[in-house]
């Protein structure tokens, strides 16, 4: 118990001492606490899943009374399930080398403490998150995660463009919190509980109406798609890289995009009973993944790139849980967080070397001058694509057959993941031949200043990129189960919660082979056009380009969805507050209560402030005529 307790604490240790002492502490030390007590947290959780991995029994902690009335408590309390040790070793694992890696990274930013008090800060909100065992100790963590991504992506906020990125994510973040608020007072008043365990039991028994779980349902699916970045809350995602790049590896990896995942899985026992909006958030994660890919074509910016790569992503999960395979998509969550980490940090490995250049038009040939940059991004890159047998492949493609074989699922639906497959592979190899090779298109002044990672950072990106390598091997497909007659410990150790490796699909393996090959010449083809199109006919990319014209523009500028919003969404809001609300409401409101009366006062007051004159004779004489005015009226009551 009180290691479960101590797992949150710890980080949020490590912003008190450095948010409060970091800027009189030497780095040396500073980043010793960021790091040392994240890394804590991580051997702690490790401890804790050991516990239940042997038999052990989910663990509970209750820390005190949050909210007490008449039939009516919440507890401030933590929740260890298979389900949370799993986010708690991502969380904690995949931070602290995002946290060993910044030292290097950021050693020369003045604000060095502030950023790592920061970036602790995010870990425990993360963790509360996670560990939550009621809607309403997970929401703390959720708008805890908001603040501190607002903090993290702002984190150079003398620049405008960074300090509007991070007020967008939180605006927009904004939003489907709304949803989610509504959503649990919905819950609240239906289940008579905030708690995890009881909401579920009260949806399995049958209750609320089928309209009613269906609206709570959708509010949930709002608020998920707001912190995930999912269509149409995503536009705050690409603006995210803003922040220093260990920054958006932290929030695109393992946390706080996946924090929608996390949700739509815990209260899985809501949405199973809600179809209807199980069949929106399938087509709704597949419309996310696509779209998403598409976006990934036409960026230059290397960070971009991966951010439209981790919305579409995060939309293979979210199709994932709308099938019902909720075991699956926190399978793709997993082995997504050590090649997404990679890549962010290979690409801030090459922003590194290049002093802060992140346009890929002005890289090119670096694969011999950053050997060890290219291989790690190169393996977490083949991962991203699904190419077997690295850790994307067996996660991805059990999405894929889920998609075409569960209930719920459908060809057309396994159509769209497919298509993504091929988009993927051909976007991510784009960005690896203008990064890594073709023509140089550095200044020599680059040229001769470009290095290698420093240890520090070397270090965390060859873990990452052996994570990328054999994670898929914990969680392999049923076809590979039965061949190999082995189990996959994944899916075993998350059944109590999410139910059974393969539960809802068909067990047809000669069609799950086919798809398994489908699925792969997909991703090889698209390796293959990209190879074509970037490398060996450059040209061909140039005159595509010029020949899809307007279409070009579409995809290029995120399909409008920000002009739409400034357009359409700010400048009503801006009409109804200001030119409706304000002139027919606030201002003859204002005028009538307050204005008025302040205007009666300051009369009355200058009124008054004649009779104080000084005169002695005047105050004598103001005192008899009161005298008078009391007798008078005394003797006309009597």
């Amino acid at each position: 118990m009180n290691q479960l307790t101590l797992i949150p604490l710890l980080p949020l240790l490590g912003f008190l001492v450095n948010g409060l002492f970091g800027a009189r502490l030497p780095r040396r030390l500073v980043a010793l606490i960021a790091c040392a007590l994240p890394a804590a947290a991580f051997a702690l959780s490790f401890g804790l899943f050991r516990w239940l991995a042997d038999g052990g029994a989910p663990v509970e902690v209750t820390l005190f009374a949050w909210a007490a009335l008449e039939g009516f408590q919440v507890d401030a309390a933590l929740w260890f399930d298979p389900m949370a040790a799993v986010m708690c070793l991502l969380v904690t694992g995949v931070g602290t080398l995002i946290h060993l890696y910044s030292v290097a990274y950021m050693a020369e930013d003045e604000s060095f403490a502030r950023y790592f008090a920061y970036l602790n800060l995010f870990l425990f909100f993360m963790l509360l998150l996670v560990l939550g065992k009621n809607l309403l100790v997970l929401f703390a963590g959720w708008e805890g995660v908001g603040i501190a991504s607002y903090l993290l992506i702002g984190f150079w906020f003398k620049d405008p463009e960074k300090t509007a990125a991070g007020i967008k994510a939180f605006v927009v973040n904004r939003v489907g919190d709304t949803a989610f608020i509504l959503a649990a007072f919905l819950l609240f008043f239906h289940c008579g509980t905030l708690d995890f365990q009881g909401i579920a039991a009260t949806f399995a028994a049958g209750a609320p109406t089928p309209g009613m779980t269906n609206l709570i349902a959708l509010l949930l699916l709002i608020g998920a798609c707001g912190k995930s970045a999912q269509l149409p809350l995503h536009v705050w995602l690409p603006d995210a890289m803003a922040g220093p790049t260990p920054v958006s590896a932290l929030i695109h990896a393992a946390t706080m995009v996946t924090a929608g995942v996390y949700l739509l899985a815990r209260l899985s026992g809501v949405f199973l009973q809600a179809p209807e909006v199980m069949t929106l958030v399938a087509w709704g994660g597949a419309a996310t993944a696509l779209i998403g890919a598409s976006m990934g074509l036409t960026q230059f910016n290397l960070k971009k790139v991966l951010a439209y790569s981790t919305m579409s992503q995060i939309g293979y999960m979210f199709m994932a849980c709308g099938l019902g395979a909720f075991n699956v998509a926190f399978f793709h969550l997993t082995t997504h967080a050590f090649f997404k980490a990679c890549l962010f940090l290979g690409a801030g490995s090459v922003i590194h070397a290049l002093h802060g250049e992140e346009d890929m038009r002005r890289m090119g040939a670096l694969a011999r001058k950053i050997p060890l940059t290219f291989a790690t991004f190169l393996v977490a890159s083949l991962a991203l694509c699904g190419v077997p047998p690295l850790a994307g492949f067996f996660s991805k493609d059990e999405i894929l057959w889920n998609a075409w074989a569960a209930p719920g699922g459908s060809p057309a639906l396994w159509l769209v993941g497919a298509l993504t497959a091929g988009l993927t592979a051909f976007y991510m190899f784009r960005a690896i031949f203008l990064t890594f090779f073709g023509p140089c298109n550095l200044a020599e002044q680059q040229l001769k200043k470009i290095h290698e990672a420093p240890p520090a950072m070397a270090v965390v990106l060859v873990l990452l990129a052996g994570a990328s390598l054999a994670a898929g091997l914990i969680g392999l497909p049923g076809l590979w189960r039965q061949w190999l007659g082995v189990s996959a410990p994944f899916y075993d150790f998350l059944a109590p919660v999410l139910g059974g490796a393969g539960e809802g699909a068909l067990a047809d393996h000669h069609l799950e082979l086919l798809l398994m090959l489908v699925s792969v010449a997909v991703a090889l083809g698209g390796i293959l056009l990209a190879w074509l199109f970037f490398l060996r006919r450059p040209e061909w990319a140039l005159r595509t380009r010029q020949r899809a014209g307007y279409a070009y523009t579409l995809v290029s500028r995120g399909y409008f969805f920000d002009a739409l919003y400034q357009q359409v969404v700010v400048r009503c809001l801006d009409w109804f507050s200001e030119g409706l609300l304000a002139r027919r409401v606030e201002i003859p409101l204002n005028e009538s209560i307050l204005n008025k009366p302040a205007g009666g006062v300051r009369g009355a007051s200058r009124l008054f402030s004649r009779l104080q004159s000084g005169n002695v004779k005047a105050y004598v004489f103001y005192v008899f005529v009161g005298l008078a005015l009391v007798l008078w009226w005394g003797v006309a009551h009597v």
